[in-house]
């Protein structure tokens, strides 16, 4: 029904110079499920990715979040209506602990990140949402370790108990686990799992292992148009899936 599509495309194109990066792409997105955006290399699902969270503008079409209209959008202001990019808010600081990070983004969520000179009291009052956020993503123990010295995959955790801080309502992962090893892979998709239990969930994600253990629904982009869409189970046995993206060894 159309109120459970909490984000949706229709004919969402990108060019540039000429070529067509994204062509005609109609795309929804039920409220409540985890929704993969893949395909091939050169296929535009990072375009769609971009222009879904507005770090570009389409050359045509129309995107609708939670019944409104945001193609004229700026980041800024759909962030603000629950819709939150992770990965791209680069609210990690190397050199601050893990629940000062976390901090630092509950600040901007009250919008006064920047007022760096409050008292400490007044500080210490986010101390635990903070905590609360950091034990959800599972850093307790490195609650007072200095960011820069966690691995790529806790930093990456850390990455999403900031984007919490921000009260998504929908949140979009890029890859979200683009260079890690398996055991943070695990980590990360178990994380993905428990934080998705309340909000709605679009990523692009490389590792068929992962779209195939997390997600709901699956869009196959190839060529800059939409080319299956289905589950797993369905995309991963259509032949033109085949042909063009997961190839016979992933069947």
């Amino acid at each position: 029904m159309a109120e459970d599509i909490i984000l949706s495309a229709n004919g969402l194109t990108k060019e540039f110079k000429g070529f067509v990066a994204v062509d005609g792409v109609d795309l929804k997105v039920r409220r409540g499920t985890i929704h993969a955006l893949i395909g091939p290399n050169g296929a535009g699902k990072t375009t769609c990715f971009n222009l879904l969270t507005k770090f570009l503008s389409p050359t045509r079409g129309t995107i609708v979040y939670k019944g409104q209209d945001i193609t004229s959008r700026k980041p800024a202001d759909i962030a603000r209506l629950g819709l939150i990019r992770s990965f791209q808010i680069s609210a990690v600081f190397p050199h601050m602990t893990v629940l000062e990070n976390v901090r630092i983004a509950l600040q901007r969520q009250r919008r006064d990140s920047f007022n760096f000179w409050r008292s400490q009291r007044v500080l210490d009052e986010l101390n635990g949402r903070a905590r609360e956020l950091v034990e959800a993503v599972g850093l307790s123990e490195f609650m007072d370790t200095v960011a820069g010295e966690l691995s790529y995959g806790r930093k990456r955790a850390l990455e999403i108990a900031t984007t919490l801080a921000l009260d998504p309502e929908m949140m979009l992962l890029d890859e979200p686990m683009a260079g890690m090893a398996a055991d943070d892979v695990d980590r990360i998709t178990q994380l993905i799992r428990r934080v998705s239990r309340d909000r709605t969930v679009l990523m692009v994600e490389h590792n068929l292992s992962v779209v195939s253990t997390l997600s709901d629904f699956i869009t196959v982009l190839a060529r800059g148009k939409v080319l299956a869409e289905g589950d797993y189970a369905t995309v991963s046995k259509d032949p033109r899936v085949l042909d063009a993206y997961i190839g016979a060894g992933h069947a």
